[in-house]
């Protein structure tokens, strides 16, 4: 039978100066059952990551204090949303204006993100930004160059200067992002010379790994996600030339495997966690192969530009040495920004096949379950589809049919 405990004093209030309250406060505790106290409990051990603060989740605490070089980028969203999420505390450097970063403030609970000005070349800032951290994540890149950056400023120079003062700090883990497909002397395809943006992303690895030997280096294949540059790329209306769209032997040749932002980013937070992961090479690639035909006939099925209707066809764009000269006056005119993505490194790079190397691991050996482009790109088309305020009836469109991936018997037939 419960027994009834008398946990507060009587409290007497007046109402309103006319008459006394009486408030009575009662707890009701088991018989058997001894009543709580009220002190301090005793802490079972003293490591930081047992110490949880608030309810959990984004009001709690780790263990990890990550600084995210790169947050405000496409694929630093998606970590810095991961990171709050399991209760990490980080550090924001960006540059530039602040309204840029804003909107991470939310991505963690009061205390829990915190933001620090830096600058690429400035040693000093950077040193700021890592003091206090013990893991540092370097998404750090730029898909085309500028007058103030070129691709050897933020792919070496800048991951090297990054790695080191990491390593200096006494840093615990080191994460990189770079690419798939890198080489020191990648064939030239439709500009000379090859893609510098893969040079520069090898020599970046070599870089990383000299100054942080137990660096941690995932290599993504495209990324695609919400406002990402590659989808988007293809549905602009700058990559087309009129109805028509201009590929690299009309996309027959090149093979790629996509992979979504979700699984890249959660990859990096499974790579943080886990200390065996510390000095390998991932492959950030999606579940299937496509040839890109495949791939942009159905991006442009999904967006009801298809050949019945609009004209729409591919041509190779070797013949078409005016689609080359509209990149070229594209990055000219918007050195800042080209309009569309459209600039020549871009479509040097979309025409290499992607590599994926035996014995080397992927984002399923970090514990990731991989997301299908059929699963997620028709709801990132879908804004640009054509009439997308017309009020279709059940059954008037179509729906399209996935591309054909590719076996490996098939790829072997492609390229003989």
């Amino acid at each position: 039978m419960a027994a009834i405990v008398l946990t507060r004093n009587l409290q007497l209030a007046k109402h309103h100066g006319s008459g006394v309250v009486g408030v009575l406060c009662l707890r009701g505790y088991s018989a058997a059952a001894a009543p709580p106290d009220d002190g301090p409990r005793p802490l079972k051990t003293t490591n930081p990551a047992a110490m949880k603060r608030g309810t959990g989740g984004r009001s709690s605490f780790n263990g990890i204090v990550a600084t995210v070089f790169g947050a405000t980028g496409f694929v630093g969203r998606y970590v810095c949303n991961k990171l709050g999420k399991s209760g990490t505390q980080m550090i924001l450097p960006y540059r530039g204006d602040d309204s840029d970063v804003i909107r991470l403030k939310v991505t963690g609970d009061l205390g829990q993100v915190l933001f620090h000005f830096y600058n690429l070349e400035d040693p000093a800032s950077i040193r700021e930004a890592v003091k206090h951290s013990n893991v540092v994540i370097n998404l750090v890149g730029r898909d085309f160059e500028t007058k103030n950056f070129k691709f050897k400023d933020v792919h070496v120079n800048g991951a090297e200067r990054i790695a080191r003062i990491a390593r200096e700090a006494g840093v615990e883990r080191f994460i990189h992002l770079s690419s798939l497909n890198v080489e020191a002397n990648p064939k030239d395809l439709y500009v000379k010379g090859g893609s510098e943006w893969l040079k520069s992303k090898y020599e970046g690895e070599l870089r990383v790994r000299d100054a942080f030997p137990n660096a941690t280096i995932i290599r993504p294949a495209d990324i695609y996600g919400s406002e990402d540059r590659f989808l988007r790329y293809y549905a602009h209306v700058w990559r087309r030339q009129f109805r028509s769209m201009p590929l690299w032997h009309k996309g027959e040749k090149t093979v790629k495997q996509p992979v979504y932002v979700s699984d890249v980013a959660q990859a990096i937070i499974n790579a943080a966690k886990d200390p065996d992961s510390a000095g390998r090479v991932y492959q950030a690639v999606g579940p299937k192969r496509y040839q890109l035909s495949e791939l942009v006939d159905w991006f442009h099925r999904l967006m009801r530009k298809d050949q019945k209707r609009w004209g729409y066809m591919r041509y190779d764009m070797r013949w078409d040495p005016t689609f080359l000269l509209k990149a070229k006056l594209n990055s000219f005119i918007c050195p800042g920004t080209p309009i569309g993505g459209l600039h020549p490194a871009r479509i040097e790079r979309e025409a290499v096949t992607d590599k994926v190397l035996t014995g080397v691991p992927t984002l399923e050996d970090l514990g990731v379950t991989l997301t299908t482009m059929e699963q997620q790109v028709p709801w990132e088309l879908r804004p640009y589809r054509t009439a997308l305020y017309y009020d279709a009836e059940l059954g008037e469109f179509e729906t399209p049919s996935p591309p054909k991936c590719i076996e490996a018997r098939d790829e072997l037939r492609l390229f003989a």
